[in-house]
């Protein structure tokens, strides 16, 4: 075992953690799992292979990623979901590092899934994350979506052999399903960081969105997850900056319904 926390934050996972469980426990003794209120068994399976288990309500996924952070047993932290899974390349290379390094933050290389298809191109063929790092210097950004980690001054990133296997989507519903809800909380954070839904954000950056993923960045190499893919991107990025609009619309006495819609969306 090596001298890292993984933490992991759930809701309804039962489908999909074992396999990231299971991974996750060649690399550590301690995985520390935050679940929002799931219904479908994901805390008993996890607390079955060991897993420290925290019922935790919804903040937002950076701040539950915190959470998590501050129940960890290290100081070193592997931050993934339930649907990733650490492959043996990347196991091997957590356990030749010697973890002396508090200033450097680990980039590590993603494989994504649209179902069992593999996709090679488009916005998930490159697809890399910043996901081991040391908590004494790093943390999670509280945004309600797309997270980033807080670097502090003179941080050093670095590769790392391996690669966390993504299985991102079951199938084109769960992959619509999932557009609605993220365009959901982008355009709350838009919204709470006084960003606009301009003519231009409402009308081409969907369009430039879909020819830089199928097009220039060779998504139609994917066949028709590529196009399925583009797609949904493309109406990711319009529904978020049309649901913007409509907040900028709504009066201010209405605040309370906006945040109650994100919230019913997560959950």
């Amino acid at each position: 075992m090596v001298p890292v926390s993984v933490v992991i934050i759930t809701k309804n996972e039962a489908a999909l953690i074992e396999d990231c469980i299971k991974m996750a426990s060649l690399i550590t003794d301690d995985i520390v799992v935050i679940d929002n209120d799931s219904t479908d068994g994901t805390p008993l399976i996890a607390s079955r292979y060991g897993c420290r288990v925290f019922q935790k309500s919804w903040s937002g996924y950076g701040a539950n990623k915190n959470k998590g952070v501050a129940q960890a047993r290290y100081n070193w932290i592997l931050s993934i979901d339930a649907d990733e899974v650490p492959d043996l390349e990347l196991i091997k290379s957590l356990h030749n590092l010697t973890f002396d390094e508090p200033n450097v933050v680990y980039d590590i290389k993603f494989k994504s899934y649209f179902g069992k298809k593999l996709i090679r191109f488009g916005n998930w063929g490159n697809d890399h994350h910043l996901r081991l790092f040391n908590r004494s210097l790093v943390k999670w950004g509280e945004t309600e979506v797309h997270e980033t980690l807080f670097l502090p001054s003179g941080a050093e990133i670095k590769s790392i052999a391996g690669y966390i296997h993504h299985h991102s989507v079951t199938d084109i519903d769960d992959f619509e399903r999932k557009a609605i809800l993220y365009a959901q909380l982008s355009a709350a954070k838009y919204y709470k960081a006084g960003k606009k839904a301009t003519f231009i954000k409402l009308y081409f950056s969907p369009a430039f969105g879909f020819l830089r993923n199928y097009i220039i960045r060779l998504g139609f190499l994917d066949g028709a997850e590529g196009l399925a893919i583009a797609r949904v991107i493309y109406k990711n990025t319009r529904l978020k900056y049309a649901y913007l609009k409509q907040y900028k619309e709504l009066p201010q006495t209405q605040n309370t319904y906006r945040n109650e819609l994100v919230i019913e969306q997560v959950n």
